[in-house]
């Protein structure tokens, strides 16, 4: 049955990673219940499993740590407490893995000893570290490998932006240039009205002196 917040805006993707990490706990479960009843190197490899099972789970925690703050407010709340919910139950597998991780005696079986003399404890130890430190390796690659992904997101959207804003002045010189030339053909065309209007008005000042001048003529004519 789905979840009452699962129709609530915003919780799609918060409520879909959430029921990737159910299915990857219930599996993580199975797993750790299995280990008990293994030793050597099939404890190891269900170790192991578990393990990846549990990197993935952080994961999907992760995802919606990040995609509950963009819920709103008003269910956030509750979308909260399930999140604690889980976390809480993503710790109790962490340290019950532990708990079994740090049982060597079952990890190794016969082979086991306590005795600090014992050369072949020390060879284990000593590869015991070795894997946790490359473990520790491990996770600091993939946290690396992650931050350089979102750096090249951010750089793929930051050229893309750049891009956009270049087409953007381009357009807008192109336009400034087209402006240009219609305020060019503006002018001369204003400038032809006016010598246009300057010539009608010395033609009609001319035609006006002529008319004045016959006016005058024929007044004089007829007294003479």
């Amino acid at each position: 049955m789905a979840h009452p917040l699962d129709t609530d805006a915003g919780s799609e993707l918060f409520s879909s990673y959430e029921a990737e990490l159910k299915l990857v706990q219930a599996d993580l479960n199975q797993k750790l219940d299995q280990i008990p009843d293994l030793s050597g190197e099939p404890r190891k490899a269900a170790i192991s499993q578990a393990e990846r099972a549990l990197e993935e789970a952080a994961e999907l925690l992760d995802q919606m740590r990040l995609e509950k703050s963009n819920i709103p407010s008003a269910t956030r709340t509750k979308v909260n407490q399930r999140f604690r919910n889980h976390e809480s139950d993503i710790d109790v597998y962490k340290r019950k893995l532990k708990s079994l991780s740090d049982d060597r005696s079952a990890l190794f079986g016969a082979r086991y000893s306590d005795n600090p003399n014992d050369v072949q404890l020390e060879q284990r130890q000593q590869l015991l570290s070795g894997t946790d430190r490359l473990d520790r390796s491990s996770q600091r690659l993939k946290h690396s490998q992650a931050l350089a992904n979102d750096t090249e997101s951010i750089g793929a959207s930051t050229l893309a932006d750049l891009h956009r804003q270049r087409e953007t002045i381009q357009h807008t010189g192109d336009m400034l240039q087209e402006s240009e030339g219609y305020v060019d053909r503006s002018v001369k065309t204003l400038r032809g009205m006016a010598r246009r209007m300057a010539t009608n008005r010395i033609i009609t000042v001319c035609i006006i002196t002529v008319l004045v001048l016959l006016i005058i003529s024929v007044i004089v004519s007829k007294f003479t």
